[in-house]
């Protein structure tokens, strides 16, 4: 990529996170200045419709506001969100009485709905510790640190988990295992370990664990793709659940792994990282009018998810990242191309030019399905983490240096 283009579009992206994309959550009803925490359901001009809250989402809020103050400084507003969110989830999110956490509360923090998964802890996890570095208070990180190993304990043993609930499908007839959970502890452990230099080691085999058991069952170099959901030793199941690929996760973990192959110099993760890359590019775009697919089923049988042919902004976020991070850690051309068409697909379909942010959901020919800005799943997350970390590797770029750790 020529060095005029880098630095054009790290002033873009710069200027669309902080003057854009930040300002709308700012001055949105995000913010609960009366019970703490964070409404995320806002309409398209940032007002609430749902006060309802993502537990999810406080812990990603946290990330985000902290990471903003760690990488440009304190801004009184962030700094006092990270504040708001840290208090309400310490007093409002955790279960008393297992530990586990709950998936949805009330506006003033009463508990709604408990999920079997442990995404709500990952995000905790990855929360206070980017938390911890902001304030410096041991108390945060021991709690991201205790949730990671609570996390950890639960994907190597799941009857150690507190929080007694049967699997969705019956075990005895199909034990399945989901690429989901390894992918959140290798960017929780990631994190982590840049937040704690002193439990390296412990994270460096964490992640090598969790990355062999994601090639060794999850990984179809045969197939050209990364199963989501494989039987325990990484049978193919011929139901839609089993052939099922979602494009944008295996572009995110592609990303994790390549950071962490380069963390590491581990070549051989490196070379899997950019196959999975390639073939999700390849299996997930959509010729006829651009952009990603939602899902994909690997032999291209019929999709059981209704919104398989949408185009959602998390998965194209996560796709800015890994080619510009590809292409700043190999030169190849390949990733530019990729890139570039990324770029004008996204810029020309997903941005609100009239009040700021992104539409989240569109239909398959690029026409805006939902126009609200937040909900139970999208907040200021993905899309901030993707401004921020393409600036990352913006700037690395146009100082003619590789990216040695993204996260």
């Amino acid at each position: 990529m020529e060095i005029s283009r880098v630095k054009e579009l790290n002033e873009f992206y710069h200027n669309h996170l902080l003057n854009d994309v930040v300002p709308f959550w700012i001055n949105s009803d995000l913010i609960d200045d009366e019970f703490g925490g964070f409404i995320t359901s806002v309409d398209r001009e940032g007002k609430s419709y749902n006060d309802d809250k993502s537990v999810w989402f406080q812990g990603r809020c946290l990330w985000s506001f902290s990471k903003l103050c760690n990488v440009y400084g304190e801004c009184p507003k962030w700094s006092e969100a990270a504040d708001n969110g840290a208090k309400f989830i310490k007093e409002h999110c955790i279960d008393k009485e297992d530990g586990r956490m709950y998936f949805t509360v009330t506006r003033d923090g009463k508990p709604l709905r408990k999920r079997r998964y442990f995404f709500s802890e990952s995000f905790l996890v990855v929360g206070f510790a980017e938390y911890y570095l902001l304030r410096g208070n041991r108390e945060d990180l021991d709690l991201a640190e205790r949730y990671f190993d609570l996390m950890y304990g639960i994907y190597k043993d799941p009857s150690t988990d507190p929080f007694k609930i049967t699997p969705k499908d019956n075990a005895e007839v199909r034990s399945t295992r989901s690429n989901a959970y390894p992918m959140v502890l290798v960017s929780s452990a990631q994190t982590l370990r840049r937040a704690n230099p002193d439990r390296k080691d412990y994270y460096d085999k964490v992640i090598n664990d969790v990355i062999n058991d994601m090639m060794t069952f999850h990984y179809k170099e045969d197939l050209k793709c990364v199963l989501e959901n494989v039987g325990l030793d990484g049978a193919i199941f011929d139901n839609p659940a089993g052939r099922t690929i979602n494009p944008g996760h295996s572009i995110e973990n592609a990303w994790f792994l390549m950071n962490e192959a380069i963390y590491s110099n581990n070549n051989d993760l490196l070379e899997k990282a950019l196959n999975i890359l390639k073939w999700s590019l390849e299996l997930g775009w959509d010729e006829k009018y651009g952009g990603i697919y939602y899902f994909r089923d690997v032999y291209n049988r019929p999709c059981e998810q209704l919104e398989h042919d949408m185009k959602l902004w998390w998965v194209h976020n996560e796709a800015l990242i890994a080619t510009l991070l590809a292409s700043n850690i190999t030169g190849d051309s390949y990733y530019d191309e990729w890139y570039e068409k990324l770029h004008k697909y996204i810029f020309t379909h997903f941005p609100d030019n009239e009040y700021g942010e992104w539409y989240g959901y569109l239909h398959r020919d690029g026409t805006v399905s939902h126009d609200q800005k937040g909900s139970m799943w999208k907040g200021p997350y993905h899309l901030i983490r993707a401004l921020m970390l393409c600036e990352k590797i913006l700037d690395a770029t146009e100082n003619g240096v590789k990216v040695k750790d993204l996260l």
